[in-house]
């Protein structure tokens, strides 16, 4: 009997059809070209020791952060401008091109087999082209650690947890993890995409950086929505491969980012509005 296809038999021979079924033999050309060879990128690549090294690098971020307001307290602001500016320009256009080719997988996906399989579907981490920019994503979790601006609790709180999380959750190649990295993408692909431009000295509206905020409540609301479809449809014995810590601990997660952007919210755009509006009237 001839194979069916489904996401997680993506054939790869002449003739196939999707996002990660394009000829990966040499001289080939298209976006799922990529070489496959032995030593590619993938979720066995992760070094073992991975979640050692989320600790130390998680460590060493909380001690200069904490570390960095003490020794900054009584001292002028560094002209780092220029700096901000080339790295939230390289976060930008990498967050940019992971949610293209992300984002175009998993509509791929969910044009041809449904949400269900789009959440519990682990081709995303074996496919051509979508196991590099999950592996590339999983990395950029360390460097984004060094993010320039003013930070504030959610801000830290936030590059820790994700990055522990996503070091420790990559290489069992759970369900959701698809929804969730093309989600990061996009909002990243926003967010350092307003942070290079604010570097840059450019005036932007207000109403861009509420979006930006809004994009991030969303991407928290729908990350609890993916992790509440997984154990359902794990509870009901249907086949989608997480396990019930890895849920607990994700939904945990994604709920206080919901709370803590929801309150940033709030206090940054609502309350300061109002505050304006009081003043003015005065």
């Amino acid at each position: 009997m001839l194979p069916s296809a489904s996401p997680n038999s993506l054939p790869t021979a002449w003739g196939s059809a999707g996002p990660n079924s394009l000829p990966t033999a040499r001289g080939s050309t298209g976006p799922n070209s990529l070489p496959t060879a032995r030593g590619s990128a993938g979720p066995n690549s992760l070094p073992a020791t991975r979640g050692k090294k989320s600790f130390l690098f998680s460590a060493l971020y909380a001690a200069c952060v904490l570390g960095g307001r003490r020794l900054m307290k009584q001292r002028e602001k560094f002209e780092l401008r220029k700096p901000l500016v080339l790295w939230s320009l390289s976060l930008a256009v990498f967050s940019i091109f992971g949610a293209i080719r992300t984002g175009g997988y998993m509509v791929f996906i969910l044009m041809t087999k449904g949400l269900k399989q789009s959440v519990c579907d682990q081709s995303f981490y074996n496919g051509p082209v979508s196991k590099f920019w999950a592996y590339a994503f999983v990395l950029s979790k360390a460097p984004e650690l060094g993010e320039k601006q003013k930070l504030i609790f959610l801000h830290w709180y936030h590059h820790i947890t994700v990055l522990l999380y996503s070091w420790y959750s990559y290489k069992d190649m759970v369900a959701g993890g698809g929804w969730f990295m093309t989600m990061n993408y996009l909002v990243h692909a926003v967010m350092y995409s307003y942070y290079a431009l604010r570097a840059a000295g450019f005036r932007l509206s207000r109403k861009f950086a509420m979006f930006v905020t809004a994009t991030q409540i969303t991407q928290m609301a729908v990350g609890c929505l993916v992790n509440g479809l997984v154990f359902s449809w794990m509870q009901q014995g249907q086949e989608c491969p997480s396990h019930v810590q890895n849920v607990v601990w994700s939904s945990l997660m994604y709920l206080s980012y919901f709370v803590l952007f929801c309150q940033f919210f709030r206090e940054a755009y609502i309350h300061k509005t109002r505050q304006a509006s009081e003043k003015k009237g005065l």
